[in-house]
């Protein structure tokens, strides 16, 4: 199995599925059926046994819970990493300067993250039916994620806090697909605008060269998504706040249930759909 092959059969499952478009039973309102979600995604390989895993497990990056690669599948050899940009249509709705996540943006982040673990899913199978073992931490039954910390948790969970034992953003870094922002969304070559996926697998692929050195190498510190913010949980001084974020995005789950989201810090902004100007030059 080659990169190009596995690259060009997931582009066209995008492209074709059901899943990537919103049906006319799932609209919330009638000229929203038919919405597509993503575009064609981005792709970020690793060695399994790339140092920077185990640097995942310090405090101050994802902490002690963080499980590697070679702890979710015995014996992987590799790292692939997804990320899926939304489509004009979804990003431009979300730029109005309000508190309101869009209806577009909405079925972004519902329906769109079913759709990011439908390509994990369709990305197995294509390993499998080369005889290729793999895992997806984010659908495993091991996979964890805490909110604000809690003494009455086990072990390294209790003062675990808006984390879990596995990033899809610090997994994507390691792998070549982009660095961080002010607002902890990862900058890559098609912008924060998007989702990510991944899988650890025994299948061997090269890794991509990080075009970087630094967690924020791409991000030009504008301070743009600050202003984009609600409630104003970014900023130069403290980054993003992700009590304030969550309070927020718990709001809108009152609001619109069973939908949730916000991304006004994604849209509208120099990293929308790609590197920053002069971050990539």
């Amino acid at each position: 199995m080659t990169k190009e092959k596995l690259e060009q059969e997931v582009a066209r499952f995008v492209e074709d599925s059901e899943w990537n478009y919103i049906s006319e039973q799932e609209a919330l309102s009638p000229e929203f059926a038919g919405l597509r979600i993503y575009d064609t995604p981005v792709w970020g390989y690793s060695d399994a046994r790339d140092p920077m895993y185990r640097d995942m497990k310090k405090k101050e990056a994802v902490g002690p819970q963080f499980l590697l690669p070679e702890e979710w599948l015995p014996g992987t050899e590799s790292v692939i990493t997804f990320f899926l940009p939304f489509t004009d249509e979804v990003k431009k709705s979300n730029r109005l300067s309000d508190d309101r996540p869009s209806i577009q943006w909405l079925h972004a982040r519902i329906e769109g993250q079913r759709f990011v673990m439908k390509v994990c899913d369709h990305i197995r199978e294509i390993l499998l039916a080369e005889g290729i073992s793999s895992v997806i931490p984010a659908a495993d039954a091991r996979f964890k994620s805490v909110e604000a910390a809690d003494p009455g948790r086990e072990g390294v969970w209790q003062t675990a806090s808006y984390t879990s034992n596995w990033s899809e953003r610090h997994v994507a870094y390691i792998s070549g697909l982009g660095t961080f922002g002010l607002s902890k969304g990862l900058i890559t070559e098609k912008g924060m605008a998007g989702r990510l996926g991944s899988l650890v697998t025994n299948g061997t692929f090269a890794p991509r060269e990080r075009a970087y050195t630094g967690l924020y190498d791409y991000c030009t510190n504008c301070g743009a998504c600050i202003r984009r913010c609600p409630v104003s949980a970014i900023s130069h001084e403290k980054g993003k706040e992700h009590a304030k974020c969550a309070w927020f995005v718990d709001m809108t789950k009152e609001k619109y249930h069973p939908y949730y989201g916000c991304g006004k810090c994604q849209t509208k902004v120099p990293c929308e759909s790609g590197i920053p100007k002069g971050k990539n030059d």
